[in-house]
């Protein structure tokens, strides 16, 4: 069993190969375009994220040291009621 033969390949019309490359080279340009800027806008809330979380992390220890105190100051007072 052998395979059946192709037909001979079809010449393209040097106005369609153009165009595929033209269309390809152009997608190319405007992803490394869109990349680019993406990128930049991607650093720019990386830089604002870092500065937030240094204050929001400032925020949640001072909670976290009100909370703890607030729970030992409870604790003191069930003791202490208990005779």
């Amino acid at each position: 069993m052998s395979a059946p033969a192709l037909p001979a390949p079809v010449n393209v019309s040097p106005l369609i190969r153009f165009g595929r490359w033209g269309l390809l080279s152009a997608g190319i340009l405007y992803g490394m375009f869109h990349q680019n800027r993406l990128s930049k806008k991607e650093t720019a809330f990386r830089e604002i994220e870092g500065k937030q979380k240094v204050i929001r992390d400032a925020q949640l220890a001072a909670e976290k040291k009100l909370a703890s105190e607030r729970e030992m100051k409870n604790l003191e007072d069930m003791m202490t009621t208990k005779k």
